[in-house]
């Protein structure tokens, strides 16, 4: 699978996987939102683009260019090479610094960090056909009111992963009732009932139900009818992007 990320100058935001942990998610009492693992799982399913600089966006309300003020903490690199008003109406527009390639078939989807609320800023959300496209995308941000934002040095500002984009369209969905796939139905019901019963336990301050704390199935992979999932993960490391050294002429170089 190629994913080729051009570097369109030298300067261009550091990419790197994706990171499990949220500040927000270390603020609980026990990090607990880390039992969720489609959370964690998604935080890191794909890879960040990180800002550079720290920046300052203020934004008056108005839907003109001008409305818009973005301020870096460095000189260098220039603003207006990583964000700018492009669009207007409030949305700020981040600049990649790269071309991405993917094989045929494969696209690349754009986004804000998952499960990364930001005040004040909403990220918009962007397909991309990377398998022809000889042209940089842009991550853009909706302000959701006027006031200032602020996007540290080193803060994620997209994050990009890949979909299979054509099988997608093959998929014909079918609406069932649970009640018509037995197996399924049973396996349901005693999750239902015991995720209940702990749940009561836990309510009654019962001893054993409040030293497990909680339910661990999904995961450790288990059901609850007995048996484990043929394929679970708990952990994604992704690989990230390295240089490619240009062959020398006369060695299958140019």
């Amino acid at each position: 699978m190629r994913f080729d990320c051009y570097k369109i100058h030298e300067w261009a935001p550091e990419i790197v996987p994706g990171q499990g942990r949220r500040a927000w998610m270390d603020a609980f009492q026990d990090r607990h939102p880390y039992r969720c693992l489609p959370l964690t799982m998604a935080n890191c399913t794909g890879w960040e683009i990180l800002c550079p600089v720290g920046l300052t966006i203020e934004w008056d309300g108005g839907m003109l260019e001008a409305a818009i003020k973005i301020t870096g903490d460095e000189p260098w690199p220039p603003v207006k090479n990583i964000a700018d008003s492009h669009f207007r109406r409030g949305i700020v527009t981040f600049h990649t610094g790269h071309l991405f390639r993917t094989d045929p078939g494969w696209r690349v989807w754009t986004m804000g960090p998952p499960n990364e609320p930001k005040d004040g800023i909403y990220p918009l959300q962007g397909l991309i056909e990377t398998e022809w496209l000889p042209f940089p995308f842009t991550m853009n941000w909706q302000m959701t009111r006027p006031g200032k934002v602020r996007f540290e040095k080193g803060e994620p500002f997209c994050f990009v992963t890949l979909v299979q984009d054509q099988p997608l369209e093959e998929v014909q969905p079918s609406l069932k009732l649970l009640a018509d796939n037995p197996k399924l139905f049973e396996e349901y019901k005693a999750w239902a009932e015991s995720r209940g019963d702990f749940n009561k336990k836990l309510i009654q301050r019962d001893a054993e139900a409040t030293k497990q704390g909680w339910q661990r199935h999904y995961m450790k992979g288990q059901k609850v009818s007995g048996g484990e999932a043929e394929t679970h993960q708990t952990k994604r490391k992704l690989k990230a992007p390295r240089p490619v050294a240009k062959p020398l002429p006369g060695l299958g170089g140019e």
